[in-house]
């Protein structure tokens, strides 16, 4: 089997450190590994396959000649300023920020949802990793979409702390501890608001029209991604003081009536798809149950009786692998399967 040079940007943040594990776990073929972050990481030593990979700083690099991909997880600015030199270079980037996946060139993909899409890699050599909350919700629609056409989609989400970092957790672990203790809960820093025993609806930031950028992110992606812009969508995205695992309601009007049976037949045959619903049975996706798996989770599935063609489900995945990691190296293995 070939192998591959690969280069995680970022890898030392929590999404990083995941892709590291997510390659060893999937036995991607990797030649060589070299490991990117900030100049104060410079130097630490992160584990793949049995050996110790010294953290090398990004910006001291002035070639990145000899790579094939590169997996960026160090946010927006760096991918603006970092993924043309990497192309540049011949290196293919597959970006997990936002910084490109809303440009026209730039695919977007979700592998169980519209493969065929990483060709665009050529454009640019950059392919864009979509947000988390997004993958989960298409890669559950996707089949019910092909079925029978979704016209639109009400989503509100129910979103981890891991979703805004590894210093989001300890925040949330900190406040957690200071109300086990008795003490004052430290000021909200990486969270707007106080998340210990709290529903926050603000994540990222406000803009005019009222929503957040992440309600417009999964209201734009998703549209690109399912290649239909016709589908109406709109989003409410809540921050929960859960570690790890976002969750969302979703509720979708189609064209063609899809009955309760149908959509579960249809989701227990797609592909990264689990079926949990049996509520006279407690049965039903959960956060705490999730994290650490790669598939999405669906339950509660019931028909919206106030609409003629309506479903309800609740969806639900771990956020920094299939809404991150795992996304991504799904990506990067569609790419060395047909096109490198």
């Amino acid at each position: 089997m070939k192998e591959y040079n690969v280069a995680i940007v970022g890898a030392t943040g929590a999404v990083g450190r995941m892709m590291l594990t997510v390659l060893e776990e999937r036995n991607f073929p990797v030649k060589n590994l070299k490991l990117f972050a900030s100049p104060k990481s410079k130097g630490l030593k992160l584990p793949f396959k049995g050996e110790e990979i010294e953290v090398e700083a990004l910006e001291e690099t002035k070639s990145f000649k000899g790579l094939d991909i590169a997996l960026f997880s160090a946010g927006a600015q760096r991918s603006l300023d970092y993924a043309p030199l990497f192309a540049k270079d011949g290196v293919v980037v597959i970006d997990n920020s936002s910084a490109w996946r809303m440009d026209p060139e730039v695919p977007l993909v979700v592998p169980e949802v519209n493969p065929h899409a990483v060709a665009g890699y050529k454009n640019k050599g950059i392919i864009a990793n979509p947000n988390c909350s997004t993958i989960q919700m298409v890669v559950a629609l996707k089949p019910l979409h092909d079925y029978g056409k979704i016209k639109r989609i009400i989503v509100s989400t129910y979103q981890s702390v891991s979703g805004a970092g590894q210093k989001a957790i300890n925040e949330l672990e900190a406040q957690v501890k200071a109300w086990c203790e008795g003490t004052p809960m430290p000021p909200p820093k990486y969270i707007p608001q106080i998340i210990a025993f709290n529903c926050v609806p603000h994540i990222d930031v406000f803009l005019p029209n009222g929503y957040t950028k992440e309600e417009i992110k999964m209201i734009e992606e998703t549209k690109k991604i399912m290649e239909d812009p016709n589908i109406k969508v709109t989003a409410t995205t809540v921050r929960v003081p859960v570690f790890y695992g976002h969750a969302e309601s979703i509720n979708i009007e189609t064209e063609r009536k899809i009955t309760v049976e149908k959509a579960k037949e249809l989701l227990e045959k797609a592909p990264g798809v689990i079926v949990l619903d049996n509520p006279n049975e407690k049965l039903y996706p959960l956060q705490i149950e999730v994290a650490g798996r790669d598939e999405v989770f669906v339950g509660r599935i019931r028909e919206d009786f106030s609409i003629e063609n309506g479903l309800n489900l609740w969806v639900v995945a771990d956020n920094l692998r299939k809404g991150a990691a795992t996304n991504a190296v799904q990506i990067a293995e569609i790419l060395i399967q047909n096109y490198l």
